[in-house]
This record gives structure tokens, sequence and C-alpha cells, in this order.
């Protein structure tokens, strides 16, 4: 109870202690000190993105971005980055616009627009920014205003230029038609009187944060935006007196916040003149007959492709198109990307299954082959690969690819294919179906077939995604799985590695530069043994004629990485990773399919599977997933 009592009177007395209420005097006398205090929309939209800090990477200092982004400078804000992945440039735009909006530059007078297929993080975005007003500042306001606006709206216009000279700001804004009637009757015109108090925002509360979904086209009603007339005082009052008017529109909300449009183009466009009016000339209609209503605040929208086309193709259109930033939101296209989208996913669920080693990659990759267009350059897979930073290896080579030209085959490539949301229908219902808590590769994908089979899509596109699950994954699945299943049976797999790996350069170095191998036993110089680094080039399909060169390369790739002070391992070569990987893989092929084929075996096949079951649960595996996994490997890998 104590501990409880003492966090909810601390967080009072922090509340107390940041909170204002006060005259417009004392208000004056706090500005002077910190004149950021009365900052516009954008620029408070920036500044709290950005005060929680921002890392620019330099992808010539990390080799897998470089592949991607090639010499493109990348930042990733930590107000994001934890939220939002594999879309870093989408979000470096929207950041951009917040900035020269800031800078009172002509987007400060636009609406972002975010378009995109559906589940690729629209609304997520939307309501991260609305957060963002949640978690920042609070504002000082005009106390009793409905509209929450800056106390220096007060200032009378012969006063202005004084007050700016003498507060270093910039005062822009008038008084809203129900402050302008207060402070003539209730406060004599003594503007210094006027209350001002410190308010936040809410979206719960609609407090700085105006949220407009889709109106009915037959029963449009601007009083949704700019609030309306309270019909039961015109009894009492005139149509344009200040006292029958209720601004409790979307806009009149959202002042000094945000104004969130859902399926901007499901409304009329004489509708979304208002937004137009509010953005560009910073200014909204009064409801009834009073004058216009000075406005500031982000307008957001969003909405999805077809409406945008729709909307765009009309040219009577144009003036609300030219008043548009649009900012596309594709699907994610990075593999390692993806699969933290889904971990993020899960852990934020009650979620509490065991998960198999490589079942969300697999996921995954189905995820992204749906979202990648054909290529006449590579096939699906080798596509995947490259976008997410990967080397390609052909022929004893780490394959050159220039991904700008594979990305300027299809400029809309992200727009299409399955959502997030299919995916993870897909892992509940997995996990729905297992009987022992567990999933693995091997049931996402019997999973994922089944529900592709019932997607309501065309023929074509279905054949396709088929085509993915039941040939390129269940292939690359196979790889892995090889791979996973000689680790296992390696005792000391990475060590091994390491000391083929060591050997090889050794043998390689001696044989390039023509000298000779000291043993270290016997201390007794050898010649490069030819034999065994054959045995390695052969797992690349390397020729006789072509080891020299391929030598020669690995050689030279390490002295590079020694001048560069970079750590060298058996995993720095992608040509030479691969080379001994099959070799080790090759050495216990023979064994393996025994093992894991025998129904009966005999002792020392049975302490060989159990140590090799052992080594699997510690990779991750539990002893069901294993099981499965174990009997799968023996029906389908290495087949005569």
């Amino acid at each position: 109870m104590m501990q409880f009592s003492e966090l909810i009177n601390k967080d009072r007395q922090e509340r107390k202690k940041h909170g204002f209420e006060g005259t417009f005097l004392e208000y004056l006398n706090i500005l002077k000190e910190n004149p950021s205090l009365c900052m516009l929309a954008h620029q408070r939209m920036y500044e709290i993105i950005m005060n929680k800090g921002v890392e620019v990477i330099n992808t010539e200092e990390n080799p897998r971005l470089r592949k991607i982004y090639g010499n493109d400078v990348l930042k990733k804000y930590d107000f994001l980055k934890n939220e939002f992945f594999g879309i870093d440039k989408t979000l470096m735009k929207i950041v951009r616009y917040f900035k020269t909006a800031a800078m009172k530059g002509e987007e400060s007078r636009q609406v972002i627009y975010l378009v995109g297929p559906v589940g690729a993080g629209k609304s997520s975005l939307m309501e991260k920014l609305k957060e963002a007003l949640e978690m920042g500042p609070s504002i000082y306001s005009i106390k009793g205003c409905p509209m929450r606006e800056e106390p220096l709206h007060l200032v009378p216009k012969h006063l202005r230029g004084e007050f700016e000279e003498l507060l270093g700001v910039k005062i822009e804004g008038d008084l809203c038609p129900i402050c302008r009637y207060r402070l003539k009757n209730e406060y004599n015109g003594e503007f210094e009187k006027m209350p001002v108090e410190t308010v936040d925002f809410s979206i719960r509360s609609r407090k700085g944060i105006g949220v407009v979904p889709p109106v009915d086209p037959n029963n449009q009603d601007t009083s949704v935006l700019i609030g309306s007339v309270d019909i039961s005082k015109l009894d009492l009052y005139p149509e344009d007196d200040p006292r029958v008017m209720a601004l409790n529109g979307a806009f009149n909300v959202g002042n000094r916040g945000i104004v969130e449009f859902i399926e901007v183009f499901k409304n009329e466009v004489e509708y979304l003149h208002t937004m137009i009016t509010a953005t560009q000339e910073k200014n909204i209609p009064s409801p009834g007959k009073g004058s216009m209503i000075y406005f500031d605040g982000i307008i957001l929208a969003h909405s999805n492709e077809a409406e945008w086309n729709k909307f765009k193709s009309d040219h009577t259109n144009e003036a609300i198109l030219d008043r548009i930033v649009k900012i596309e939101v594709p699907y994610c296209l990075e593999l390692n990307e993806e699969i933290k989208i889904y971990d993020k996913i899960l852990k934020q669920s009650k979620f509490n299954a065991h998960i198999a080693p490589h079942t969300i990659e697999i996921a995954s990759m189905f995820a992204i082959l749906t979202r990648l267009a054909p290529s006449n350059k590579v096939d699906p897979i080798t596509k995947l690969k490259i976008y997410n930073g990967e080397d390609i290896v052909e022929k004893g080579a780490t394959k050159k690819v220039d991904i700008s030209e594979i990305k300027e085959e299809a400029s809309r490539e992200g727009m299409t294919g399955i959502s997030t949301r299919f995916i993870m229908k897909v892992l509940d219902t997995a996990m729905a179906d297992s009987e022992h808590n567990c999933m693995n590769p091997i049931s996402v994908l019997e999973t994922l077939i089944k529900a592709v089979k019932e997607l309501s899509i065309r023929d074509e596109d279905k054949k396709k995604y088929l085509n993915f699950l039941m040939d390129s994954i269940k292939k690359e699945y196979h790889k892995i799985l090889e791979k996973e299943v000689t680790k296992a049976f390696i005792h000391g797999y990475k060590e091994q590695a390491e000391d083929l790996f060591n050997n090889y350069l050794d043998h390689a170095e001696a044989y390039v530069n023509k000298t000779k191998i000291k043993d270290s036993s016997t201390g007794e110089e050898l010649e490069p043994d030819e034999k065994f680094l054959r045995s390695i080039e052969e797992q690349l399909g390397i020729t006789q004629t072509s080891a020299r060169g391929f030598r020669q390369d690995v050689t030279a790739y390490m002295f590079y990485l020694m001048r560069k002070g970079s750590k060298i391992d058996y995993s720095c070569y992608e040509p030479l990773k691969e080379a001994i990987e099959k070799k080790l893989m090759t050495s216990v092929k023979e064994l393996s399919r025994v093992i894991t084929r025998t129904k009966v075996r005999d002792k020392d096949q049975n302490e060989k599977y159990d140590m090799m079951v052992e080594e699997m649960k510690k990779n991750g595996y539990c002893d069901h997933c294993c099981n499965v996994i174990l009997k799968y490997a023996a029906n389908n890998l290495w087949k005569d």
C-alpha cells in the first residue's frame, strides 16, 4: 500500500511542480525566460521526435547496410525505431516533413498524407505521432478557451511588434470568437489579466487531438469539423453571437495538435475544402455566421492506394492535390526487419508457446516473396537475399549485384502482397492447432498452404503463392535444416569450422606466395597440401584451373581485412564460409542419414542420436519440435 501511495503522491507533486495557473502577465515573464514555449504545432512535433535521440548510420562502415542502401545516409529515430522495421526511408521522409514545416516553409501549410497497402503500418504511425503529443510537455493556453489557444493571441495587433522584440518570438494568429467576447465583456479589454494555464494532450479526452472518420456522403455535416450552433440559445442571442457557438469540431479540438483524417478520400470533395482552408490559410470557418477562426495544427490523412488513384485521376481535384505531401508506406522488404515485426507483436501478446528456430523466418520469407516484383536478373529467393544484404555466392565468388538496378525494374515494389496481419493470423492458427504448445517451421508451412488456398485472390496469384511455399521456401528450409542437423552432429561445430578455415588460409597463402608450411609439432617444412585445398574448393564447384584465382582472392581479401583491423573468422568471406559448411555437411551426411532414418539403433548409434538431440535442444529446440524436425529430416533430406 505504501508503494502505491508513494507513487501516486510523487506523480501528483510532479504535476503540481510543472503545472501553471496565473495571469497573462505572469505568462509573459515565463515566456521571456524560455521563448520556445510558444512554438507552433509542427515544430513541437519535430522537437518531441528529435529530443528522444537520433542515430545517424554511416553505411560505409556497415557492409550489410551498404549493400542495401549504397552510400545513402540512414537515420534511425529512437522514438520510432523499436516500433517500425524495414521502412527507415519512409520514417526519414516523415521526419523531414516535420523539419521543413517547423521552419515555416511551404510544407507547414500542407497536409501530410500516408498511402500504402493494408497492414503496412499507416494507422500505427498515426497512433505513434498522437502518442508523441501525449508524452510531450504541457502547453500554455488561455484558460477556458475551447481551442486551447496560444495566450499571445491576446496581444493587440498594434502592440505586437514591440512584444515580439521584447520576447524574441513571432506572434502568429488571432483570438477565437469566444475568447474575444470574454476579453471584452468579462475583463474590459485588460488582456494582461486574462487567466492562463498549462494543459496536456489526450486522445481519449479529445484534447489537442481530433479524429475525422469517413462521413456518409448523403449526410455530410461540417459541424464534425468546425463545431455547431447551439439552437437552444438562438432565442436568447443573435446567430453571430459567440455565446451560441459550440466549438467542438475536429479542427477546434485538434488546434495546436493533430487532426487525423481516416480514409480521407471516402469523403466528398466539398467536405475536404475545409481541410485545405485550414492548412493553406490557417483558418477555419466558424459555425453560423461568425468570422474565420485561426487554426494551428498538423493535418494527418491516410487511405489505401486505390482511393488515392481514383481521387487523383479527377483533374478537378488539382487544388487539393497541390496541397498534399504524399508519403508512401510500403511493406517491409528486408527479411531481418520483417522477423523483428513479428517478434515485437508476439512479445506484446500473451503468446507463451515455444517457437522453434527458423519458424518466424520461414513465415517472413513467404511474406516478402509475395511483395517482390519478378526480376529478369535474379530468381525470387536470390532477390530476397540481396534485399536482405546477404552475399550471393556463385561459382566460388561473391556475385556482384547492383541492387539499384534491380529496384529500378519495379518502382512500386512493396505496395502489394501479403500483409503482416495475414502472417500473424497464420501464426495464431498454427499455435492454436498445436497439441504440444510448440510451433515449428513445418507446422507453419502447412498452415500457410491451407490459409493461401482459402484466400479470395486471383487464381494466378494463388498459384504463385503456393509455388513459393511448396517449392522455393521448402527448398530453402531444407538447406537451413541440413545445416542445423550438421551442427548438432558435429560437437564443437564452430571450432571445427575455424580449424578448417585457418588450415585453408595457411595452405592457400603458402601456395600463392610459393612458400612452405612449418609443421607446429615437428618443425618440418612442408609443401602446401593441394589435396586438402581442393577438398574445400570442390564444395563450390571450383575447377582445377580456377583454383589458383580463388586462393589469390581469399588471401588478398584477408590482407585487406587485416589492414582495416576487422575481425577475421571463418564467416568473414562468404564463398569460403559456404565451402567450409558444405565440407562439414558432407563429412557427416552418411552418418546423419543412417541415424535419423534408423528405427532400431545399436548402442553406438543411440549415443550419437542422443548427443545430437541434446545439441539441438541447446540450439533452441524443445523435445517435441526436435522429434518433429528430425523425423522430417529423415524423410525429406538426403534423398537418393
